[in-house]
């Protein structure tokens, strides 16, 4: 048996500061290969937000004017850098047929994001709503679909 002694203090200070760090919103990539049967894959991605859950999401390209016409999404407006790196310009939490989504779409082009990703497994308005501020940090919607 060892008589090494452990200084707890200095264990709760380290594993706050690795939570601390962690805390950031950042995607995580996924590696997919071709679908079924051929079919080609389909791009996803996961986010992990403040609270260090896990978002899979689907990544479409930004002139997706129907991604919320039929079924609610936190979607997310995406730019990357030249390294490849994502970060998320604005979040919304969006019920199917939302009337400002292309507002707020335009609103999002203009501050640079090229990439809509796509969360759908939230099933009700307030959860979508409490996805799109783990990963958002604010509500980004508005009435006027400003960002």
């Amino acid at each position: 048996m060892s008589n090494r002694s452990i200084s707890w203090a200095a264990a709760l200070r380290e594993l706050k500061a690795d939570r601390g760090i962690r805390s950031a919103v950042r995607e995580e990539r996924l590696r997919s290969s071709a679908g079924v049967r051929g079919a080609p894959a389909l791009a996803m991605s996961v986010w992990r937000g403040h609270s260090s859950r896990r978002y899979v999401v689907v990544v479409q390209p930004l002139d997706t004017p129907d991604l919320v016409a039929d079924i609610g999404a936190v979607t997310l407006a995406v730019a990357r850098d030249e390294r490849g790196q994502a970060s998320i310009i604005a979040a919304r939490a969006c019920e199917a047929g939302d009337p400002g989504f292309l507002g707020w779409l335009a609103a999002c082009a203009k501050l640079g994001a090229h990439e809509l990703h796509a969360y759908r497994l939230a099933e009700t308005a307030p959860e979508r709503c409490a996805v799109a501020v783990d990963l958002g940090g604010v509500m980004n919607q508005t009435a006027s679909g400003a960002v």
